[in-house]
């Protein structure tokens, strides 16, 4: 994810959503609390976890109270174990305990999401292939959790459906064939990605006598996979795609494709438990 100015847009929109879905018309039970009372809170992990969503923490409280002091013990990406403590707030309690909910929210999806990533990247180390995320992300936190999956070690396919092209079955139906797809994508846009699905050997053959840069082999099994990588012998990309579950992964890897996209790496994935306390 190269555009920054893309996803702290999207940080901000992140918070603000979630800070005026969960607040509406007013905190009433902060209201409880003096208005100048002051406090310091700490959040912990019960569960081990690759930390992610720091910057969504602390837009949380830059927009609620911008005298909330954030100290965090340990960076995004960072390996931590139960009862590690992941940061300390301090300021108005009022403020502490309004953003309480929307902070540990972003903070347990995306450890979750960078947990989950982690996880399946430790099963393939033994191999070059690198593991992609898919466009198959929770609504409106597309750059969230592609965010998240970098920080467990993945890689970034598309960010949506402007900045490549993947060239699928109905496009190729609508367009006539491979070829003519790949020809009119070159002419719209020359300098976009451009890969093309594949569900067959025969129109893997017509993909490769295309310019497109990388060949995506949907469902193909063991010993298909293991001929297309063979068969192509390195002239270009090949990613395998398509029901990808922690069980088939590591035999799929050791194929020798380049690439493997998973969809359960941001919409199968479990948040992690985490607590905030006032500790004083």
């Amino acid at each position: 994810m190269s555009n920054q100015s893309l996803l702290t847009e999207a940080i901000q929109h992140n918070v603000r959503v979630a800070l005026a879905e969960d607040i509406g018309a007013g905190d009433i039970s902060a209201a409880l609390i003096p208005a100048n009372a002051a406090a310091t809170a700490r959040v912990i992990t019960r569960e081990p976890a690759v930390l992610c969503g720091q910057p969504w923490v602390d837009e949380v409280f830059r927009q609620l109270d911008t005298n909330v002091t954030l100290r965090w013990h340990y960076k995004d990406g960072a390996k931590v174990e139960p009862g590690t403590a992941l940061l300390e707030l301090q300021g108005n309690t009022r403020s502490l305990l309004t953003g309480e909910r929307s902070a540990l929210n972003f903070l347990q999806l995306l450890s979750g999401t960078a947990t989950q990533c982690a996880n399946y990247v430790a099963k393939v180390a033994h191999t070059n292939v690198k593991l992609l995320d898919t466009r198959k992300t929770i609504p409106g936190l597309r750059l969230a959790q592609k965010y998240a999956t970098q920080h467990g070690g993945c890689v970034n396919h598309r960010l949506g459906l402007y900045d490549a092209y993947l060239i699928k079955e109905n496009h190729i139906v609508a367009c006539g064939s491979i070829e003519k797809a790949v020809q009119q994508a070159r002419h719209n846009h020359p300098n976009k990605p451009v890969e093309v699905e594949v569900e067959n050997f025969n129109e893997l053959e017509q993909a490769l006598s295309t310019a497109c840069d990388r060949i995506m082999l949907d469902n193909f099994v063991l010993e298909e996979l293991h001929k297309a990588v063979h068969h192509v012998d390195g002239r270009i990309a090949l990613e395998a795609s398509g029901g990808i579950t922690d069980a088939s992964l590591v035999a799929i890897a050791e194929t020798g494709v380049d690439y493997i996209s998973i969809g359960a790496l941001t919409k199968d994935c479990k948040a992690i438990d985490l607590s905030m306390r006032i500790i004083d």
